[in-house]
């Protein structure tokens, strides 16, 4: 996370967190070269040619790399070059020299402007962005490592590098019925995704502690969805659904796993001997909120979850992951057969590899929420 002063630096590391490890030495050092490039240039070659052109490039190229003092210091240096240069020329047409010498000056206090208005820009980008983590902290707070006997791990990754919340959504809870999860998404972007996402959660988390169902709680998030529908116009009122998954554990039975599926893809089991089960809803649902298009019963899925064995639920931010060739991202064939000692080192392994397969910024969010029934148990 980005904190204080330290915003700034932050903004132009991830900047340069777009180019490669090479392109970015590249990138800092072209200031320095230009410089010597215009020096080499000018001894080098007839009185008649102009290195101008190098030195007013450099500040220009250091404006959006380097800090305000970074930049004043290439300024320095290309006008230091420009009266290197003008003073090896002294014999020549000093009305030539001083013109380039002024270009280059004004070239350089031009590109000083330039950095500060980058800085501020920073800066207030940085301010919005503490307001952004303040409320994903908030929103989807960081879930414990071990809750009720159980190992658990959470990550949010943003499609996009500016974008630290949307409309993904995990929670998990231990009440009186057992550890009870969810992970879903809210259909659209922007402030109304994040707002039926609070809902959501909101909701999840008063249902889960008072319901004695996951059928209930489903029922709970599906009137929550319908008052918020209710009060929005057009085609959100229409159109606005969350697609989801809950999953619980029971208390005392650590070995039960029950799954309520309205719409989302299907949580994955990993068996610590490397197995890999899609579960799958015996009988598919519509998301949450379309209660007014079809009514049928909610059912609970209850499966076999073996000690040593992890639970992973996810959002279509990973079932939808392309690579170059248009391929999506093919979780279960991924993971199948591999082994991972815990949640947090299979979360780790999942969203490199779904970078890895993209080769490039992701399309959508991804939400991921992954539980383990310790050996022994």
């Amino acid at each position: 996370m980005l904190r204080g002063g330290g915003n700034r630096t932050g903004e132009r590391e991830e900047r340069h967190a777009r180019m490669s490890p090479l392109g970015r030495r590249l990138a800092c050092w072209l200031p320095a070269v230009l410089i010597a490039a215009g020096v080499a240039f000018d001894v080098g070659t007839p009185p008649r040619y102009t290195a101008a052109p190098f030195f007013s490039a450099a500040p220009l190229v250091a404006a959006p790399l380097y800090s305000f003092a970074g930049t004043a210091a290439t300024v320095a240096a290309a006008l230091l070059g420009e009266l290197l240069i003008a003073l090896y020329h002294s014999t020549q047409d000093n009305t030539q020299s001083a013109t380039e010498g002024l270009t280059v000056m004004v070239v350089a206090f031009l590109a000083l402007g330039i950095n500060r208005v980058l800085r501020l820009s920073d800066a207030r980008l940085a301010s919005v962005r503490n307001v952004a983590e303040a409320a994903q902290r908030a929103l989807l707070p960081t879930p414990p490592a071990r809750l009720a006997g159980l190992a658990v791990a959470a990550r949010y990754v943003a499609a996009h590098a500016g974008a630290r919340i949307g409309g993904d959504l995990y929670a998990v809870q231990d009440t009186p019925h057992g550890v009870r999860l969810i992970v879903g998404d809210v259909r659209g972007k922007g402030l109304e995704a994040v707002e039926a996402a609070v809902i959501v959660i909101g909701a999840f988390r008063e249902a889960a502690e008072q319901e004695a169902t996951l059928e209930a709680v489903a029922g709970r998030l599906e009137r929550a969805l319908q008052r918020e529908g209710g009060r929005r116009e057009g085609l959100d009122q229409m159109e606005g659904f969350t697609t989801a998954v809950l999953a619980e554990v029971p208390s005392g039975a650590h070995s039960v796993l029950r799954i309520l599926n309205r719409g989302h893809p299907a949580p994955l089991l990993l068996g610590p001997d490397g197995g890999l089960c899609e579960l799958n809803p015996a009988s598919p649902a519509l998301p949450l909120g379309l209660s007014e298009v079809a009514g049928w019963p909610d059912r609970v899925d209850e499966t076999f979850f073996p000690a040593g064995s992890l639970l992973l639920l996810f959002t279509d931010g990973v079932t939808e992951a392309r690579d170059r060739a248009g391929c999506f991202y093919d979780a279960p064939g991924r993971l199948r057969g591999r082994h991972f000692p815990g949640p947090d080192t299979l979360l780790e392994d999942l969203v490199r590899d779904v970078a890895r397969h993209t080769g490039g910024p992701q399309a959508d969010d991804m939400a991921l929420l992954a539980v383990q029934r310790p050996l022994g148990e």
